[in-house]
């Protein structure tokens, strides 16, 4: 659907397919309050405008970046605040790089720590695996320390 094309406003199943979103996300979004007020036919069919459609391209663009939704929240906020400050803006972006930057080093300690198990299981017939005896936490696992608690930084970070 091409949006220079499209006749303002648009139903539900048009917005989301210009913006790339699913119907379901596209209500969760408005019901979070990150579109404002949308504008409703008689019958209570929401109306979409264009810079509705624009607003949920940005939110989209900010999810595929990894903002949580309250950053988004803040992100959508200060692009509609033509007033704002862009050392606000900068600030939100620097506090995910270094939230990122953490997560990439959890992710890679888990890749060590689970080459090194591969590397010593010796994958033939017997039982023995040290991949398992590790999942299970079995004695060996100080010598994992140091590699496993980023995982749990990255396991913290997944549950905020």
């Amino acid at each position: 659907m091409d949006a220079h094309a499209t006749i303002w406003p648009v139903n539900i199943g048009q917005a989301a397919q210009l913006s790339g979103i699913s119907p379901k996300m596209l209500r969760h979004y408005e019901g979070l309050g990150l579109l404002g007020a949308v504008r409703r036919t008689d019958s209570n069919y929401r109306q979409y405008a264009e810079t509705d459609v624009h607003t949920l391209r940005f939110i989209r663009r900010a999810r595929d970046m990894g903002f949580t939704l309250d950053e988004i929240r803040d992100l959508v906020n200060l692009w509609h605040n033509r007033r704002r400050s862009s050392d606000t803006v900068k600030r939100i972006a620097q506090k995910h790089i270094d939230e990122l930057a953490e997560r990439i080093a959890a992710l890679e300690a888990m890749r060590r720590t689970l080459q090194d198990l591969v590397v010593r299981c010796p994958g033939n017939d017997r039982p023995d695996c040290p991949i398992l005896d590790d999942l299970g936490g079995g004695t060996d696992t100080d010598l994992y320390k140091n590699h496993t608690e980023p995982a749990t930084l990255l396991h913290r970070a997944r549950a905020q």
